[in-house]
């Protein structure tokens, strides 16, 4: 399955901690794909162990680099490589991205491995709406704009509405999805149940999971899978 086929991803964070049977319970719910991203404290050791966790069973595997200083190329499916569309800091538009070619020295396996995607993220408490400076307090159609010009003028292959740690508005989600046509709409944030999961999955294209797993456990990751499947 490709990755556009997806409609639901489990995101882990290299910076916290699950037991190998949590994992298995993980990599049996139904989900698409598990997806390695963190914003703080995310290293090359730490995603190495994740990533030594999860490779062993029979599951797409992204990473999303939160810098350049830490990404993993090797034994990974995808990369998907953000882009804060709604930032005040050029940094977290291209910046990080300069950085990165110039550290790998033309070894970027460019091509259907690299994923760009266009963040737009909407919570001003997340640690990721803090570190890339975010102006989150956007109207529908604010954020409407922004989703067609990821989609039409940078042609993003990913639009990702992240409300990190929160359940968003569903009328933010349903914007974006009515203002990009070849995108795939995103949504990340506060997904911990069934009818959550089935919500938003009425405008976004694929679902992500993440923090839901480490404080309600595979059970419920389950339950977000069966709702959109």
């Amino acid at each position: 399955m490709k990755w556009k086929d997806w409609v639901h991803v489990t995101k882990l964070d290299p910076d916290k901690h699950l037991k190998s049977e949590d994992i298995e319970a993980i990599a049996g719910s139904g989900t698409d794909a598990i997806m390695l991203s963190g914003t703080l404290n995310v290293t090359k050791e730490n995603l190495a162990e994740l990533l030594k966790q999860v490779k062993t069973y029979d599951l797409p595997l992204v990473m999303e680099p939160a810098g350049p200083e830490a990404v993993l190329m090797q034994g990974i499916d995808y990369v998907f490589v953000p882009s804060v569309m709604n930032t005040t800091d050029v940094t977290w538009i291209v910046g990080k991205h300069k950085a990165w070619v110039q550290m790998c020295q033309g070894k970027i396996p460019w091509g259907d491995t690299i994923v760009p995607e266009a963040y737009i993220v909407l919570n001003p408490a997340s640690s990721v709406g803090k570190v890339t400076k975010a102006i989150c307090d956007l109207k529908p159609e604010e954020v409407a704009a922004y989703a067609a010009v990821a989609d039409h003028y940078f042609h993003f292959p990913i639009v990702y509405i992240e409300y990190s740690g929160t359940f968003g508005n569903p009328a933010m989600v349903k914007a974006a999805s009515e203002a990009i046509d070849k995108s795939i709409l995103y949504y990340g944030g506060g997904i911990n149940s069934a009818e959550k999961a089935a919500q938003m999955a009425k405008y976004a294209d694929t679902i992500v999971v993440g923090n839901a797993v480490y404080d309600q456990g595979a059970s419920v990751l389950k339950a977000t899978v069966d709702a959109v499947q």
